[in-house]
This record gives structure tokens, C-alpha cells and sequence, in this order.
């Protein structure tokens, strides 16, 4: 499988409790960030995605929480790519600090056309997860 992609953010005022930790719903922005970055990294954005019309949908978003994250503190946000099918990617992720794992979570993304209708996932993509060793089946339920 392939390594995760890296980037670095510092929790920002507003997105604390008034405990001063980060704010659970933050997580799920957080990982998208990630997400966002590492497919930059593989030379599209989402952008090029949606004008082409293909459009990444989260279909499913899970999150475990280890340890607090609080006002100031800088995070990495871990992100790869677990597995792909023709129409889904699994991402993981881990957030964490100092090298202590905060958080992990995972996300499933559909890949629709503008009326809503499954589509494969762009070329580009799918190559990038062959060339990467990324699994293209997802396990039986």
C-alpha cells in the first residue's frame, strides 16, 4: 500500500469548544484537506475532476478519537489511499501530533456524473493506484 501524504495545519481559534479542544466536526474538514492535497500531488485538484464531470461524493466517514487536539497545537494530517474499485476510493487518515496518532479515520468516495449516476473514476486516477500498489477491490461485506 502506499505511504501516506503529509501536511501540516494549526488548529485555529474557532475551531475549539469552549474547553479549548479541537472540535470533533473538524475532523472530517481536516481529512479533506488531506484528501485535497494529496490528489493535488498526483496533478489533478478537484476542480479538474468536476469540470470534467466527474464528481467525488463521500458515501461513508468514520473517525476515532485517541487523544485531544487543542487551541494552537500543529497537526499532521496523514492521508492515503487504501483501496479503489472502478466507481470508490477508501482513504485513511491519522492526525497527529508530535508523533502521537490523535485520530484516524476513513472515508469512502463515489465517483457520480452531474445527474447523480455511478461513473468510473478518471484514468488518471485509476493509473495513479496501479502504480502505487493501491488494492482495486474492495473486500466482501
Amino acid at each position: 500500500m502506499s505511504d501516506y501524504h503529509e501536511i501540516q495545519v494549526r488548529v485555529r481559534y474557532p475551531e475549539t469548544d469552549r474547553m479549548g479542544l479541537l472540535h470533533h466536526s473538524n475532523y472530517a474538514v481536516y481529512f479533506e484537506m488531506g484528501r485535497t492535497e494529496y490528489l493535488r500531488e498526483t496533478g489533478l485538484t478537484y476542480r479538474d475532476l468536476e469540470d470534467a464531470g466527474h464528481l467525488l461524493v463521500i458515501v461513508d466517514l468514520s473517525c476515532k478519537f485517541k487523544r485531544p487536539a487543542y487551541y494552537d497545537d500543529v497537526l499532521t494530517i496523514r492521508t492515503r489511499i487504501a483501496q479503489m474499485t472502478q466507481v470508490k476510493l477508501i482513504h485513511h487518515y491519522q492526525i497527529v501530533r508530535d508523533g502521537l496518532v490523535l485520530a484516524e479515520g476513513q472515508t469512502t468516495l463515489a465517483c457520480i456524473d452531474r445527474e447523480g449516476k455511478p461513473q468510473a473514476l478518471p484514468e488518471l486516477i485509476r493509473d495513479f493506484g496501479k502504480a502505487s500498489g493501491i488494492p482495486n477491490r474492495l473486500p466482501k461485506e
